[in-house]
């Protein structure tokens, strides 16, 4: 079965959830940005099922906010946040997460000199590291704070091709170790800097988990990704174990979009998965799930400059990566509405084109779904966490706790 949004399924679905969040949210101000418990916990279960016993762990960066994470953590098949900054880890650290995976490098010595001199921090938090330039950065923290701090090796995902002379890189640029041989001179290196202990490895094999199955050519590069890594990654593992003289108790893999083919790994211990909460509109592509949008903002209708035309306050929330028209927010209710094509989403600003037999008028409620998971909550202090047709709780993000993190 295919889970890709069909255009009338998904008009009868946002009908029904649209006037829900209206009545749910009616007298509160708009921008708000609101979460569908009812599709959250619906979203958690079917990541705990699709990882089929491998525990889950949450990447911070597509939720960003404290409340979700700890009530997604507490439910079966979950643990560990993978966070995307040092300070952001600390942070959460303090806040009670006892598991934290950094999943990107830092240069941020003020950062890392914190977490050398929080011992709580210290003994929850893991650094990622794909070069011993990060490693000696993280080495003079411990040693000044007389720590010792524990380490992953970022190794690229990516598939490589070669045609003859011809290559090609399939997925994202990250990591330049590759190969077992890469991983192996990496962990060596990094565990002979004294304070830093090598405790596992991730792989992110971002051209799986991150690409929508649209098409043949798509759906060939995953099987071939995933046929890929189920050799390189047993190989880079036996290699850098080998290299440190220890086991790895932490091997961790994939994404929203691969948990079940990162998960039948035997080598894999974890898989990491974020969007799948929320289920932003850069996932309704998928075949390997049913997406259920979780995560919406709200925008009212201050005018009207013509037939066939509404405008909202706000609504310039636009998701990073290739400046291209999917990372667009989306207008969902009321159905039969579009960006303007000149205009896009405005700063302050978005007209939207009705279609015929659509009605807006000043004061009506648009609802939005963003293109990508948690950057929408960097735009709101509150999100209202909404279960049938009123609000259950409005708790902060982590912009409404004062912290950003980048």
């Amino acid at each position: 079965m295919t889970s890709t949004l069909d255009d009338r399924t998904a008009g009868a679905r946002t009908r029904t959830l649209g006037a829900r969040l209206d009545d749910a949210t009616r007298g509160l101000p708009a921008p708000l940005a609101v979460v569908d418990l009812d599709a959250l916990e619906a979203n958690a279960a079917d990541l705990a099922r699709r990882a089929g016993g491998t525990p889950v762990r949450i990447a911070s960066k597509s939720v960003r906010v404290r409340h979700v994470l700890h009530d997604v953590l507490a439910r079966p098949g979950f643990a560990g946040v993978m966070a995307y900054s040092v300070r952001e880890a600390v942070w959460l650290a303090e806040q009670g997460v006892d598991d934290v995976l950094l999943g990107y490098p830092s240069v941020d010595t003020t950062a890392l000199d914190a977490l050398a001199a929080d011992g709580r921090a210290a003994a929850a938090v893991t650094l990622m590291v794909d070069d011993v330039a990060q490693a000696d950065l993280a080495a003079a923290a411990a040693t000044r704070h007389r720590t010792t701090l524990r380490v992953c090796l970022d190794v690229d995902a990516s598939l490589r091709l070669r045609l003859g002379p011809l290559s090609a890189h399939l997925g994202v640029r990250r990591s330049p170790v590759h190969s077992a041989a890469d991983a192996a001179v990496l962990a060596a290196a990094v565990e002979a800097r004294g304070p830093l202990v090598v405790r596992g490895v991730m792989f992110y094999e971002a051209q799986v988990a991150g690409l929508p199955d649209t098409s043949p050519a798509v759906r060939a590069v995953k099987k071939l990704s995933v046929a890929d890594l189920a050799v390189r990654r047993a190989a880079v593992v036996e290699a850098v174990q080998d290299a440190v003289g220890h086991p790895l108790d932490l091997v961790n893999s994939g994404g929203s979009g691969s948990v079940e083919s990162s998960a039948a790994d035997g080598t894999v211990t974890e898989v990491t998965a974020g969007s799948g909460l929320f289920v932003p509109t850069l996932f309704d592509g998928y075949r390997s799930f049913a997406p259920r949008p979780a995560a919406f903002f709200g925008l009212d209708v201050v005018r009207v400059p013509g037939p066939g035309w509404a405008t909202v306050f706000g609504g310039g929330y636009v998701a990073s990566g290739p400046a291209v028209k999917t990372r667009l927010p989306r207008p969902v209710w009321p159905a039969g509405l579009a960006l303007s094509g000149r205009e896009g989403a405005g700063e302050v600003q978005t007209p939207l084109r009705l279609s015929s037999g659509a009605d807006l008028r000043v004061g009506d409620r648009v609802w939005f779904r963003h293109a990508k998971a948690g950057e929408v909550m960097e735009r709101f202090d509150t999100v209202h966490l909404v279960r049938g047709d009123r609000v259950e709780e409005s708790v902060p993000t982590y912009r409404g706790e004062g912290r950003t993190f980048g």
